[in-house]
């Protein structure tokens, strides 16, 4: 495992995908901080969670090639035959995937300092909103790489990770289009988004922690299950 996450978070700076992120990354954070810092408030973990929506359209780009690109250039059999576990394969990527995502909240740590030299701060309120986040990365990290692993097209890749994105982060804004009232709450309870801000509010849940970490290992299974099938085909 710990092969594969050198060569692939190498990779990510060997070519410009690791700077689009984090350049993206970047920006954004650095608009939001200083709408937040203009308006006087102290509370950083607003700049995190407003972050979502960037993870959105970054994440395909993150993701799309994790397993697609090793599928078009015919060096997944190679990996497929060597004596190594699947499950480490998958989890070298996820976690190099994870760590760049992880690299894009680094400048929140300067904001905080910057905001604590003039005011008392909420640490915890930090810590919660960024644990969130990461939660929430992790998650779209996992579904990206499973739709990654079914085709040997990165545009394809990122396209469906993008449409799979924006409906599993907002699909609590349809709720109201369901007549059957159990549904419309389970929809709405099943929104990424909903479990994320309960992190932002401070509140930390263990419910919306073992959401996350589910759906993470479900779509890492199915990912391992995609790459099992192919080195059986």
């Amino acid at each position: 495992m710990n092969a594969v996450f050198k060569r692939e978070f190498k990779s990510y700076f060997s070519t410009p995908i690791g700077f689009i992120v984090l350049a993206a990354f970047y920006f954004f954070l650095g608009l939001f901080f200083s709408l937040i810092y203009q308006s006087g408030s102290p509370d950083i973990s607003m700049v995190i969670m407003a972050m979502s929506t960037v993870a959105v359209f970054t994440m395909p780009v993150l993701t799309m090639r994790l397993m697609s690109e090793d599928r078009r250039q015919k060096v997944d059999q190679a990996l497929l035959t060597a004596p190594v576990k699947l499950t480490g394969i998958v989890l070298g990527k996820f976690f190099a995937a994870l760590a760049v995502f992880a690299l894009g909240f680094a400048p929140t740590v300067i904001f905080e300092i910057i905001i604590a030299s003039y005011v008392s701060v909420n640490v915890m309120s930090y810590i919660y909103a960024l644990f969130g986040m990461l939660l929430l990365g992790s998650a779209l990290i996992a579904i990206g790489m499973f739709i990654s692993s079914l085709t040997e097209s990165s545009v394809i890749s990122a396209i469906l990770t993008l449409v799979i994105n924006i409906l599993v982060l907002y699909m609590s804004n349809f709720a109201s289009m369901i007549n059957v009232s159990w549904i419309a709450t389970v929809v709405e309870k099943a929104a990424f988004i909903s479990a994320a801000e309960n992190f932002g509010e401070s509140v930390l849940s263990v419910p919306d922690i073992l959401y996350f970490v589910s759906i993470s290992a479900a779509f890492l299974f199915l990912c391992v299950r995609s790459l099992d099938k192919r080195r059986w085909a």
